[in-house]
C-alpha cells in the first residue's frame, strides 16, 4: 500500500517537472498570472440550478431542451432516436454542465446578445442559426429544422438561462476565457507530450473518446477523428480552445483551480488541433476578411501572413499588422 502510494507520488510530481521543464518555468507561478490578470468586479455568471425550472408545459420544453444539450449524441447521433444528423458528440461536451458553468463556453449571454450581427456570417443572426451552425460544425452534421420541438426546446433551455442578464449585457465568465497569445508558436511537439500526460486517461491515446454502457453517449469526447468536430468549428481556433482547456481541463479543473497554464494550453490546442477531423468548408465564411480572427487558418487573408502563422501563430505580430490596417482604413 505504502510502494503504491509512493509510486503515485513520484509519477504526479515526475509529470510536474516534466511540464515545467516543457514550459520553462513554474507551472503554479504561470497558472497564478492567468487568474490574477482577471478583471475584478461583477462576479461571474452562474447557471440557475434545474430545480428551478418551471412547472407546466412551459418547464417540459425547458427541461427536454437541457436533456438535448446534455445528451445531443443519444437524440441525433448515429443511433438517434429523432434523427441521425450528428456525429454522436454531445452540445455539453463544449458546453460544460450544459452551458451552465463560468468560462465553460456556457450560455448566460445568447438570451441578452441575440439576435446580432457575426462577423463569421457577415450578418445578423438568432439563436436558430447559433444552433444549426453547431450541429454543422461542431457536431459535424445537418441542422435540425429550426421549426422542430428539439430546436424550440433547446432555444428555450438556452433563453431560461439568461432570464436575469439585462438585453445587450454580456455577463462575466460568459463564453470561453480569453488567455494571452504566446510570443513564440504554439507547438504541436510539446502538446502531444502533454496529452500524454494529461488527457489520454480519459479521451484515449488515439483522442476517439469514451462512449457511455449503452455505446450512444460520449462520456469523454473524440478529440479528433471522424468522430469529432470538423474544421469549421470554432474549437479549430486555437484561442478557442486553449481558453476552453485552460478553464476546464483535464477533468476536476475550473475556472477557480486551472490545472494548465496558459503556455501548456497553447501547445496542446496545437496538437489536438493538427490531428486528423473531418474537413468541412464553409466558403460564405468572414465575407469581410479585415474581420477574420488571427488564428482563423483559412485564406484569404487582409495581411501578409502565411496559414502556418494564423494556424499556429506566433499571433502578435498579426495583431499589429492587423491593427495597423485598420488604423489606416479608418483615416
Amino acid at each position: 500500500m505504502l510502494a503504491a502510494l509512493l509510486l503515485t507520488l513520484l509519477v504526479l510530481v515526475g509529470g510536474e517537472l516534466i511540464l515545467w521543464w516543457i514550459g520553462g518555468r513554474s507551472p503554479k507561478r504561470q497558472r497564478n498570472a492567468v487568474v490574477a490578470a482577471r478583471p475584478v468586479g461583477d462576479p461571474l455568471w452562474q447557471g440557475p440550478d434545474s430545480s428551478a425550472i418551471p412547472a407546466g408545459s412551459e418547464g417540459d420544453l425547458i427541461r427536454y431542451g437541457q436533456d438535448l444539450i446534455a445528451r445531443t449524441g443519444y437524440y441525433f447521433g448515429p443511433g438517434g432516436v429523432v434523427g441521425r444528423k450528428a456525429n454522436g458528440m454531445n452540445c455539453q461536451n463544449c458546453h460544460i454542465d450544459a452551458g451552465r458553468r463560468p468560462w465553460g463556453n456556457n450560455f448566460g449571454g445568447v438570451r441578452s446578445a441575440y439576435p446580432k450581427f457575426k462577423e463569421r456570417r457577415g450578418a445578423v443572426e438568432d439563436i436558430a442559426q447559433r444552433v444549426a451552425d453547431c450541429f454543422e460544425r461542431s457536431l459535424n452534421g445537418v441542422a435540425p429544422d429550426s421549426t422542430s420541438r428539439e430546436v424550440q426546446a433547446m432555444i428555450a433551455y438556452m433563453e431560461w438561462l439568461g432570464m436575469g442578464v439585462p438585453k445587450g449585457k454580456k455577463p462575466a465568465g460568459a463564453g470561453i476565457e480569453a488567455i494571452p497569445y504566446l510570443e513564440r508558436a504554439a507547438d504541436p511537439a510539446k502538446g502531444r507530450q502533454l496529452y500524454t500526460l494529461k488527457c489520454q486517461t480519459c479521451h484515449g491515446p488515439e483522442g476517439a473518446g469514451l462512449k457511455d454502457k449503452d455505446g450512444r453517449v460520449y462520456v469523454y469526447p473524440p478529440l479528433w477523428g471522424d468522430h469529432s468536430y470538423n474544421t469549421g468549428a470554432s474549437l479549430y481556433r486555437l484561442s478557442r480552445l486553449a481558453g476552453f482547456m485552460f478553464s476546464n481541463m483535464p477533468w476536476g479543473a475550473d475556472y477557480r483551480k486551472p490545472q494548465l497554464t496558459a503556455e501548456e494550453a497553447w501547445d496542446l490546442a496545437a496538437f489536438i488541433d493538427s490531428q486528423p477531423r473531418p474537413v468541412k468548408v464553409f466558403r460564405q465564411d468572414w465575407p469581410d476578411v479585415t474581420l477574420k480572427p488571427v488564428d482563423h487558418p483559412f485564406g484569404p487573408f487582409a495581411d501578409s501572413f502565411g496559414s502556418v502563422q494564423h494556424k499556429f501563430g506566433p499571433f502578435p505580430p498579426i495583431v499589429r499588422a492587423r491593427d495597423g490596417i485598420q488604423k489606416k482604413s479608418s483615416k
